[in-house]
């Protein structure tokens, strides 16, 4: 039986910047922030998690 290795994500892909969630594109309910210039993308789940955080606009290292 062959084990399947996990594949990296395509350059189309995004990926969460908090779990590692990959998904294709961009999901609607993704959050994207702009920290540093640099764009950061968080799945659903971890936005969830730390909204008021987002709103506030503290950078992830602070959550």
């Amino acid at each position: 039986m062959d084990e399947q290795k996990p594949q990296p994500p395509a350059a189309e892909d995004r990926v969460c910047s908090r779990c590692g969630t990959v998904a294709e594109d961009v999901p609607p309910t993704w959050t994207c922030s702009v920290e540093n210039g640099v764009r950061r993308y968080y799945c659903e789940a971890c936005a969830r998690e730390n909204i008021r955080a987002i709103e506030g606009r503290l950078d992830s290292d602070w959550w």
